[in-house]
């Protein structure tokens, strides 16, 4: 019995995460209520307390605990310890440390949508309005592409890591008090250089949030064009935006408020890409036709970058890492996945038509004048005139 107590502790710490996610799940309404701004409340706290250093304590952590169960293979080897009950303790830390992310962090992911926050109507669009969508933004990333600061190989060149962790909280801040969006008043503490970085770009890894240590953190070795956006982003996450594609609305959002151009460009940079792609992909003549004219508008700048950001994610990318970042999104409650390209494209378009394309044929209706006579008909009034 004494060799099954680390399973029966793993089955316990399983069973109640599996309880916590079906909660969350069928009774998502009371959950939206209450959970995310509770969490959002302890990100802050946390993220704070974390920020006293600025590495990522949460991987300082973790390689604590790979000695610690690397010290326990060598003891288990010298001492002669059952390896069937050395795993079962091994398991059941994995799965109470599952269940403490799932209850102080997972169950954002069954909160309501950030359309829904932001009462933004979403529904499909069809090819018109995404052309619409993706030559707006193709513009829009044109005319930065030409502003931002570039070196002599004309690459774009920013400002440091340090420099653009701290301007990241500006359009959150705009969004939040001058929009009135009150699910961008999250922590707006900066985000930290995610270590192992070569690790990371190996695997195509440009950004990580960890909901236990409330630290955002973004991979320095990441092109410099989508820095601005990948801090906005993980900033997101850790504000209790937990799905892929809300998270990458939200990091748009907020890059395309901020003060700074370079948080500006590298929002409707990714903007178009991501409505580019979704347009490209499309399998009929029209959308085709379409996607090689909005390409052929694409300026020199903005070219160079999509080939800069496209060879990165070419050298750096792992199916496994994939698979297993897949699995962990779907489980947890995100239907995207790890690939929401189509489904950010569809908040992109909607927030186009809603926000760019009905305002600019808003009809000014005139105020009524009972005596204009190009509003009513005065013949037959007596002292109309007078």
């Amino acid at each position: 019995m004494k060799y099954l107590a680390g399973y029966i502790a793993a089955a316990v710490f399983g069973s109640l995460t599996w309880v916590l996610m079906q909660f969350g799940d069928r009774f998502s309404i009371l959950i939206d209520m209450v959970y995310p701004y509770v969490i959002r409340t302890a990100q802050d706290y946390l993220a704070k307390w974390t920020g006293s250093v600025d590495f990522c304590l949460w991987q300082v952590l973790a390689m604590a605990l790979l000695v610690i169960v690397l010290a326990t293979v060598v003891l288990m080897i010298v001492l002669k310890w059952n390896p069937i009950q050395w795993f079962g303790w091994v398991l059941a830390v994995g799965s109470f440390l599952f269940l403490l992310h799932t209850a102080f962090f997972g169950l954002n992911y069954n909160a309501g949508t950030l359309a829904d926050d932001m009462r933004l109507e979403v529904s499909r669009y069809t090819l018109d309005e995404l052309s619409e969508a993706t030559t707006y933004y193709r513009d829009k990333a044109n005319a930065l592409a030409d502003q931002v600061s570039r070196d002599g190989q004309g690459n774009v060149s920013f400002a440091s890591f340090e420099d653009l962790a701290k301007q990241a909280p500006d359009g959150f801040h705009t969004l939040t008090y001058d929009r009135y969006y009150p699910i961008f008043a999250g922590s707006a503490e900066p985000v930290k250089k995610l270590g192992w970085e070569d690790l990371c770009t190996s695997l195509g890894i440009t950004g990580m949030t960890m909901g236990l240590t409330g630290e955002a953190a973004v991979n320095p070795q990441i092109p410099q064009v989508i820095l601005p956006y990948t801090m906005c982003r993980e900033m997101a996450h850790r504000m209790c935006i937990a799905t892929e594609r809300d998270a990458n609305f939200a990091a748009f959002l907020s890059g395309s408020v901020n003060s700074s151009l370079e948080f500006q460009y590298s929002s409707y940079f990714m903007a178009f890409r991501y409505c580019y792609t979704a347009l490209s992909s499309l399998k009929h003549e029209a959308a085709a036709a379409s996607a090689a004219q909005i390409g052929a508008g694409i300026g020199e700048n903005l070219k160079r970058d999509l080939d800069t950001l496209d060879l990165f994610y070419k050298k750096g990318h792992s199916a496994l890492a994939d698979s297993i970042y897949h699995t962990y999104l779907r489980i947890s409650g995100d239907p995207t996945g790890v690939n929401p390209g189509n489904e950010i494209c569809n908040l992109l378009v909607n927030w186009h038509i809603q926000q760019v394309v009905l305002p600019s044929i808003a009809v000014t209706e005139t105020p009524f004048d009972p005596y204009d006579e190009a509003q009513v008909d005065l013949s037959g009034i007596v002292n109309a005139r007078q």
